[in-house]
């Protein structure tokens, strides 16, 4: 069942793209201001209906009264694909998402190309430090104009259980345009493992955490208290994934 499900998400989703994709592209190009993301959250809430009603995944959230009413930095685990849209819905009614991603997802036909459109943080994770300026700078503009900016900061995909090394772009940042900062952890990867077509439905938990100004902090400050607080709450929401959460319990 759980085959027969994915290869129907799978038509549904290449479909929906074919058809909507286009749309998002044009939009942002010919149109311009804000239809891009109201074409492209088109494409998404598409998307979603498949996730919920054809893979059977639905979300349970907590915490959505942490989300900051003004636009802030949000840093999210990863595990899937399914938080990249998910997470966009807990943002206040109106408001819109920006994420930081490589730039060599900007070359995927149809959905690389409407995320260049609506003018994602793109960047060379070869570049070093210019990298970083370039978060900055362009995070501090999708910031004044209203976004709300998405980084992920293992920098990718986490299998449940595992931790990376937080990376700095998205402290960085939160601190150099003085911003809140809002981690969130959640458990995607159970039923949407990383690089696997077949899904299982269930219930995928995300929790969001308290938000703190980052002004004044150093990056490494901000890292080590968002750090702290999402594998904490990764122990609390998939304890069977960590041995040292089943032993303190």
């Amino acid at each position: 069942m759980n085959t027969f499900r994915s290869i129907l998400f799978a038509v549904w989703g290449g479909l929906w793209t074919l058809l909507v994709a286009p749309m998002v592209i044009i939009a942002a190009i010919v149109l311009r201001g804000l239809w891009g993301y109201h074409f492209g959250k088109l494409w998404r809430l598409g998307i979603q209906w498949g996730v919920e009603n054809l893979l059977g995944i639905r979300p349970r959230v907590v915490g959505l009264e942490n989300m900051p009413l003004e636009p802030c930095v949000i840093l999210s685990k990863h595990q899937s694909a399914w938080e990249t849209m998910t997470i966009q819905d807990y943002v206040p009614q109106g408001a819109y998402c920006v994420f930081v991603l490589k730039k060599e997802l900007l070359r995927v036909p149809l959905i690389g190309w409407g995320l260049g459109a609506m003018k994602m943080i793109s960047i060379d994770r070869a570049a070093g430090k210019l990298a970083l300026d370039l978060v900055v700078e362009q995070g501090r503009e999708r910031l004044q104009k209203g976004f709300y900016v998405i980084i992920f900061p293992e920098g990718t995909r986490v299998a449940p259980g595992e931790t990376r090394r937080y990376k700095a772009g998205g402290a960085y940042l939160a601190t150099q345009v003085g911003c809140k900062v809002v981690p969130v952890a959640h458990n995607s990867g159970e039923l949407w493992p990383r690089q696997a077509f077949i899904k299982k439905p269930g219930v995928v938990t995300i929790s969001i955490g308290p938000a703190f100004d980052a002004t004044g902090m150093t990056e490494a400050e901000v890292n080590r208290r968002v750090e702290t607080w999402i594998e904490g709450e990764m122990r609390r929401i998939s304890p069977h994934r960590y041995p040292d959460a089943q032993i303190s319990a």
